[in-house]
C-alpha cells in the first residue's frame, strides 16, 4: 500500500508515448477564458455566476484545464462532453456550486475556519470537483483519489500544467486508503460527485474524515429516498445527515443537492470493507 507521499509514479516512456498520440495542436494560451466568455454570450443564454466570481487567474487556470481535458478526451474516455461550453456548464459550474455549502456547513458546525481545509475528492475521475475546488480555494489542500491509472496520468499532467502546489494525486481504491493510517480519519472534508449511491459512498468516504469533519455528496434533485436507504450505513460509520443544501447550478440535470453529513464518532475499525465489497453488498 502506498503512503500519501508515494504519489503515482509513471514512467517517462508511458507519458511521452501517450502525449505523442494526442493531436499535434497545443493547449490554448491562458487568455483562452476571454474567448470562452464571448462564445457563451453569443451562443447561449446561460449564466455562470460561480465562474464569473473567480479572479482572472483562476478563470485562466480553469480555461486551460477545459482545453486540456477536451484534448486528452480525444484519446481516452474522460467525459461525454465534447464542447467547451458544455464542459463549463455541465462540469465546471456544477463543481463550483458546491463550495458555498461546504463553507457554510463547515463554519456553522465544525468550529474552525474554512480557509485552510484538508479535503479529499473520492473517485475524482477527471478531477471533478476536487481539482476545480483547488483552483477556486487555493488555501485548501486537496487530495484527488482515483483508482484508474489512465485518469491519474491525466490528473498529474493537469496539476503540473496549471502549477497547483495544493493538489496531490493518489492512485488507489477508497477501501484500501480508508484502512491506511496515512489517510484514515485525517481529512476535514470528503467530497464525491457522480461516483455511486449514497450508502456506498458513505463507506468510501466517512473512514477518511476526521471526527468533527464533513462528508459532502453532490446529488441530483430529490435525493430523499436515497438518503433513507443510506441512513443506517451513515450512522454505522459514525456520522449523521446534517442538512440538504439546494445547489445553484446551471447543470442540464436541473436542481442539484449537496448532502452534508457530520462525522460525530470514530468509524469502527472493520470499515471500509475489502475492495469491491461496499458496491456488491451495501450496508
Amino acid at each position: 500500500m502506498r503512503s500519501w507521499s508515494e504519489k503515482l509514479i509513471l514512467s517517462p516512456f508511458s507519458l511521452s508515448t501517450f502525449i505523442k498520440h494526442l493531436q499535434a495542436s497545443k493547449p490554448k494560451t491562458l487568455s483562452f477564458h476571454h474567448a470562452i466568455n464571448r462564445r457563451f454570450v453569443r451562443t447561449r443564454a446561460v449564466q455562470l455566476p460561480h465562474f464569473e466570481s473567480l479572479t482572472d487567474q483562476q478563470k485562466d487556470q480553469i480555461s486551460l484545464y477545459v482545453d486540456t481535458l477536451l484534448q486528452w478526451n480525444q484519446k481516452m474516455n474522460l467525459t461525454a462532453a465534447t464542447e467547451k461550453s458544455e464542459v463549463m456548464v455541465r462540469h465546471i459550474e456544477d463543481s463550483l456550486a458546491i463550495i458555498p455549502p461546504i463553507r457554510d456547513s463547515y463554519a456553522s458546525h465544525c468550529g474552525c475556519s474554512y480557509s485552510t481545509l484538508n479535503l479529499v475528492d473520492v473517485g475524482s475521475g477527471q478531477g471533478l470537483p476536487g481539482l476545480i475546488l483547488a483552483i477556486a480555494c487555493p488555501g485548501w489542500e486537496v487530495t484527488l483519489v482515483e483508482s484508474m491509472n489512465k485518469r491519474c496520468l491525466f490528473l498529474d499532467h493537469a496539476v503540473s500544467l496549471m502549477s497547483l502546489p495544493n493538489v496531490q494525486v493518489v492512485r488507489g481504491r477508497a477501501e484500501s486508503l480508508g484502512q491506511n493510517p496515512d489517510f484514515r480519519e485525517i481529512f476535514d472534508v470528503a467530497v464525491a460527485r457522480a461516483v455511486a449511491e449514497l450508502r456506498i459512498l458513505a463507506e468510501y468516504c466517512l473512514p477518511l474524515v476526521r471526527v468533527g469533519g464533513l462528508f459532502v455528496a453532490a446529488k441530483g434533485h430529490g435525493p430523499q429516498e436515497e438518503i433513507r436507504h443510506a441512513e443506517k450505513a451513515i450512522q454505522l460509520l459514525g456520522a449523521s445527515v446534517l442538512q440538504l443544501c439546494s445547489v445553484e447550478s446551471c447543470s442540464p440535470y436541473g436542481q442539484r443537492t449537496a448532502i452534508v453529513c457530520l462525522k460525530e464518532r470514530v468509524t469502527p475499525r472493520k470499515y471500509p470493507r475489502d475492495s469491491g465489497t461496499p458496491a456488491k453488498s451495501p450496508l
